[in-house]
C-alpha cells in the first residue's frame, strides 16, 4: 500500500499554477493585494491540477493517538495515562479541538495507533493499534521498520476512508504524552539541526527537565546511529529507518495520512510540531508531497519553525499555540476556504466592467 501510494503522488501541475496565477491577476483587486492568501489558492490549484481549485470543504480532522516509551525518562510532567484520558475527552466532544472543529464545521475522527491501553469501541474512534506504545527511543529503536510501515499504512487507510466519505480537505491532529521529544529527534535528523535548536518545552517543563530532554534527544540519535542528515536524496530505506528509530506511531501514521491526501490530490492542512515532524518524513519519502500541504500555523515549539523552513512552507497563523490536537490547522481552515472562494466568486476586470490600472 505504501509503494502504491507513493507511486500515485504527483508534483504541482505547472499549467494549473500558471492559470491560477493569471486568474488572480485578472480579479478586481490590485495584484498581490491578498498577500499569502493568493499563494494559498495558487498552491491548491497546482495540487489539484485545476484552476480554480475545488473548494477544500468539507474538511475532516484525524487525531492520531499513541504513547511513547521515552516517557519513562522524565521528559514530560504529565503522566502517561493522560493520553487515554484525552482520547475519551475527544470522543466526548470536550477538548479544544472539538470546540474549534465545531466552529469550523469539521468532522473529528480519533485514531488509536499506539495508545498504551486497550480502548473500548466508540463512535468516532478508529482502532489501528500497532502496539501499546513505542519502546524507549533513547535506549534503541522506538519501533521496528515493519511497525513503522504498518503505521504509515494505517494513516493512508484513514485518509482514503475520509476522502471516500466526502472529505475534500484533511487536517492533521495528534495526541501522545512525550511526543514532542520524538518530534525533536525526527526534526533534528531530517533537517540536520542540532537537538538544542529544535527541542522545546512541550506541555510546559522547567529548566532542569528541559536540559535533560535535550540530552535525551541527543542520546537517542547517538544510540540509533543517526549522525547524518537524511534528505530527499537519501534512499527511502534510510527515512524509514530513522522514523522507526526515533519516531512515534502517531508520527508514522500522520506521515501516511499526508501521503494519502497527496496521492488523492486532496489538500492537507498541517497542524503543529508533531505534524511538521511527520511531514518531514513524508517529504523524505516523496518530495512532491509538500506541494499538497498547507502549513496551518507556526507552533511555539522551536522545532516547528525549523521543519517548516526545511519544507518551504509558510504558516498562515502565528498565535504562539502549542496545544496540538489539530487546533492550529482548524483555525487555518476557514482562511484556506476563503482563499479558494476568491478564485470562484470574485469577478474579473473584464466581467465586471471595471477599468484596470494601466500597466
Amino acid at each position: 500500500m505504501l509503494a502504491e501510494t507513493l507511486a500515485a503522488i504527483r508534483p504541482a501541475d505547472p499549467r494549473a499554477l500558471a492559470e491560477a496565477r493569471a486568474h488572480q491577476d485578472r480579479l478586481t483587486k490590485p495584484r498581490g493585494s491578498l498577500g499569502v492568501l493568493e499563494e494559498v489558492a495558487i498552491r491548491l490549484a497546482g495540487a489539484a491540477g485545476a484552476s480554480p481549485p475545488p473548494m477544500p470543504e468539507p474538511a475532516a480532522l484525524a487525531i492520531f493517538a499513541a504513547d511513547h516509551g521515552v516517557h519513562a525518562r522524565g521528559v514530560s510532567p504529565w503522566p502517561q495515562e493522560v493520553t487515554v484520558q484525552m482520547v475519551a475527552n475527544f470522543l466526548a466532544g470536550g477538548a479544544v479541538a472539538n470546540a474549534f472543529a465545531a466552529q469550523a464545521g469539521v468532522t473529528v475522527t480519533v485514531v488509536d495507533v499506539g495508545v498504551a491501553a486497550d480502548l473500548p469501541e466508540a463512535p468516532g474512534l478508529v482502532i489501528r493499534k500497532i502496539a501499546h506504545g513505542t519502546d524507549d527511543l533513547s535506549q534503541g529503536p522506538a519501533m521496528t521498520v515493519d511497525q513503522a510501515v504498518r503505521a504509515l499504512e494505517a494513516g493512508i487507510v484513514v485518509a482514503r476512508g475520509l476522502i471516500a466519505e466526502g472529505a475534500r480537505c484533511l487536517i492533521t491532529g495528534d495526541m501522545g504524552i512525550a511526543n514532542t521529544t520524538a518530534s525533536a529527534a525526527l526534526i533534528s535528523v531530517f533537517t540536520g539541526k542540532d537537538p538544542a535548536d529544535v527541542t522545546g518545552r512541550g506541555t510546559g517543563i522547567d529548566d532542569a527537565m528541559y536540559h535533560g530532554k535535550v540530552d535525551i534527544v541527543r542520546e537517542s540519535l547517538r544510540v540509533n546511529g543517526l549522525v547524518g542528515f537524511i534528505d530527499s536524496g537519501s534512499p527511502p530505506s534510510e527515512a524509514l529507518r530513522a522514523l522507526a528509530a526515533v519516531g512515534g506511531f502517531e508520527h508514522a501514521a500522520l506521515a501516511g495520512f499526508i501521503l494519502g491526501g497527496a496521492a488523492a490530490r486532496v489538500p492537507v492542512i498541517l497542524d503543529g510540531v508533531i505534524a511538521g515532524a511527520a511531514a518531514l518524513v513524508a517529504a523524505a519519502l516523496d518530495p512532491a508531497v509538500t506541494d499538497h500541504c498547507v502549513a496551518g500555523h507556526r507552533s511555539a515549539e522551536p522545532g516547528h519553525a525549523a521543519a517548516l523552513t526545511h519544507l518551504g512552507l509558510r504558516p498562515l497563523v502565528d498565535l504562539e499555540l502549542r496545544l496540538g490536537e489539530g487546533t492550529g490547522g482548524l483555525l487555518a481552515h476557514p482562511m484556506v476556504c476563503a482563499a479558494v472562494r476568491v478564485m470562484h466568486d470574485v469577478a474579473t476586470f473584464d466581467s465586471a466592467g471595471v477599468t484596470e490600472k494601466p500597466v
